[in-house]
């Protein structure tokens, strides 16, 4: 694929968002756009998650999941990137579900709801995911919130890439193959200093990542 001029739109957290890099010029997004050429339009919000949340029932407060912002997206882009996950599993509520699961109150469902109303909405568009990151606490038995982990963060991995393989979507693992994982000294230090969110560093990382991917398509 040839990415210069292409609009290439971003549905993510706070790593698209770009906490952790300096400023927003150096968040992924803004560098992908950078070094690819294409127009880029960032739709990252901190502390989101892709399925929606069941506390928003009782709270009243709006429910910023991927499935509901994904309405709100502008609908002329030619290649859409969606980044999430790492926070459903830090601090979601959200069920696992069943693959069978169109309810978007589960991780499941919420992945085919979400993959489902990308196609409608951009019919004529590239959709592709990338897989979240390691983080220090991939393998907690307990949420941020105090809630029980139903699987580690490999799981929420594998659940990704089923659903988007059943739509025919193509996934970026950079759980597999970013070469991030902030438990090594070093890596942490110069990629992700909290564990998580990527530095200036991580972020070009990502960005060249994704740009040799998208050239493969």
């Amino acid at each position: 694929m040839e990415l210069k001029g292409k609009k290439i739109y971003f549905l993510g957290d706070s790593i698209t968002e770009g906490v952790g890099a300096s400023d927003t010029e150096h968040c992924y997004v803004s560098v992908f756009g950078k070094l690819s050429g294409a127009v880029v339009k960032n739709y990252g919000i901190s502390a989101t998650r892709i399925a929606c949340q069941t506390e928003n029932l009782t709270t009243k407060e709006p429910d910023l999941s991927f499935v509901n912002r994904a309405d709100s997206m502008d609908s002329d882009a030619d290649v859409v990137v969606v980044f999430g996950g790492t926070n459903d599993f830090g601090h979601g509520d959200a069920k696992l579900g069943t693959f069978e699961s169109r309810d978007p109150y589960t991780f499941y469902g919420a992945m085919h709801v979400l993959c489902e109303k990308l196609i409608h909405r951009f019919p004529n568009a590239d959709i592709l995911f990338m897989t979240p990151l390691h983080r220090c606490s991939e393998n907690e038995a307990l949420k941020e919130n105090g809630l029980p982990e139903e699987t580690n963060l490999a799981g929420y991995v594998s659940i990704i890439r089923e659903v988007a393989e059943f739509y025919g979507l193509p996934v970026l693992d950079l759980f597999s193959t970013s070469g991030l994982q902030p438990k090594v000294d070093i890596i942490k230090e110069t990629y992700m200093p909290d564990g998580l969110h990527p530095s200036d560093a991580g972020a070009l990382r990502i960005a060249r990542r994704l740009i040799g991917f998208l050239q493969t398509l």
